[in-house]
C-alpha cells in the first residue's frame, strides 16, 4: 500500500479509499443493490489487511445504516481507532420536516452527533459537506463546521461535488473570518467524465486542496464492454444511468482504448482507469465503492501501474464535453 498525505495537511491516508455507499439496508434508501452488514464486513475487512485506514461514508447512506455498519466492523477489526482515517458527509435530508437536512448550524451540530454515535468513535478525521446548500449562508456553515473541529468532533473539514465558484466561496469565508478551511476536496471526476479538469482541478492544485474523486470506475462502465454483463446495480442504478447513459455512445471510444491499453499492458482494465487517475495532481485517493473483496484487490494493485505520457494522451484524445453532473 502507498500513503499520501492529504492535501496540505499531515495526515497519511491510503492512496485507495473505501468508499461506503454501498453498505446499508436496501429497505431504508433508494439503492436496492447495497450489501448488508453480514456480507459488508468481509470487505471491510479485507480493505483493512490489504492496507487500506481511509473508510468514506456518509450520513444519509442508507439513512444512516452505512455508518453504523462500518463502525462496528472497525471496531472489530482495525487494530485501533488511531489506525484508521474516518471520513463521513453532511447535508443530505435525514427525516421529514424543518431542519432535516442542509447546512445550517443546526443541523450540521446536530447531524454531527448522530454521526458520531452511529460511528461508535468520539471524532470523525474527515467531516464533509455532501453538496452546497443554497438556503444557508456559506459563512454559517463555515463557523459551525470550525465549531466541530474545535469541539474535537472533526480533525479536518472537506467538501464535495460543486461548482468551483462555491468551493472558492467557501475557502474565501473561512480565511476571512479565521475558520477551520476545507482540506479536500470529493468531486465526480474519471476517464469518461473530466469537466472537473476545467476548473475545480487547477483550483485544488493553486490551494493544495487534496482530491478525493468518487466513482472512478463510471460505477463499472470502464472495467467492461458496454452490455457485455448486468448487475443489479446496473439494472437499478438510476442515478448511474442518469450520469453515463445519455453519453454512452461517445463514451464508448474511451471504454474500447482503456481495454485496448489493458491488453497490451497485460493488465485488467480496472488498472488502466485507476492507474490514470492516480496520476491526475493532486488526486490523492480514489474512493472505490467495492462490494466483492475482489474489487479492493484490483484496486490496490493498480497502485503498481504507471501509464506513459504517450498512453495517457491516447485514453483522453476521445473525449468530447460532457453535461455537468454532481453539483447542484
Amino acid at each position: 500500500m502507498e500513503y499520501a498525505k492529504l492535501g496540505n495537511t499531515g495526515m497519511e491516508v491510503s492512496r485507495i479509499c473505501l468508499g461506503c455507499m454501498g453498505f446499508g439496508d436496501a429497505e431504508r434508501w433508494t439503492h436496492k443493490w447495497v450489501l448488508n452488514e453480514e456480507d459488508s464486513r468481509p470487505v471491510i475487512k479485507k480493505a483493512l489487511e490489504l492496507g487500506i485506514n481511509f473508510f468514506d461514508t456518509a450520513n444519509v447512506y442508507s439513512l444512516g445504516a452505512s455508518e453504523e455498519y462500518l463502525g462496528r466492523a472497525l471496531r472489530d477489526f482495525a487494530g485501533s481507532r488511531d489506525e484508521v482515517v474516518v471520513a463521513t458527509k453532511v447535508h443530505g435530508r435525514m427525516r421529514e420536516g424543518p431542519n432535516g437536512g442542509g447546512l445550517s448550524r443546526k443541523a450540521i451540530l446536530s447531524e454531527i452527533d448522530h454521526s458520531l454515535k452511529r460511528l461508535g468513535t468520539d471524532y470523525v478525521d474527515l467531516y464533509q459537506i455532501h453538496r452546497w446548500d443554497y438556503h444557508t449562508p456559506i459563512e454559517e456553515t463555515m463557523e459551525a463546521l470550525n465549531d466541530v473541529v474545535r469541539a474535537g468532533k472533526a480533525r479536518y473539514v472537506g467538501a464535495s461535488a460543486m461548482f468551483a465558484w462555491q468551493f472558492q466561496k467557501a475557502l474565501f469565508a473561512a480565511e476571512r473570518h479565521g475558520r477551520a478551511r476545507f482540506v479536500s476536496m470529493q468531486n465526480h471526476l474519471n476517464l469518461l467524465y473530466r469537466e472537473e479538469e476545467r476548473e475545480m482541478m487547477p483550483l485544488c492544485r493553486d490551494q493544495k486542496i487534496g482530491v478525493i474523486p468518487y466513482s472512478p470506475l463510471a460505477s463499472g462502465r470502464l472495467t467492461r464492454d458496454p452490455g457485455s454483463e448486468t448487475t443489479v446495480r446496473s439494472e437499478t442504478d438510476q442515478i448511474q444511468k442518469m450520469k453515463y447513459d445519455a453519453t454512452a455512445e461517445t463514451d464508448r471510444r474511451i471504454v474500447e482504448r482503456v481495454a485496448e491499453t489493458a491488453e497490451k499492458r497485460g493488465v485488467p482494465r480496472v488498472h488502466v482507469a485507476l492507474a490514470w487517475l492516480l496520476q491526475k495532481d493532486p488526486v490523492t485517493a480514489p474512493i472505490v465503492g467495492a462490494t466483492k473483496t475482489s474489487h479492493l484487490e484490483d484496486a490496490v494493485d493498480a497502485l503498481s501501474l504507471r501509464l506513459t505520457p504517450e498512453e495517457v494522451a491516447y485514453l483522453e484524445e476521445p473525449y468530447v464535453p460532457h453535461r455537468v453532473v454532481g453539483p447542484q
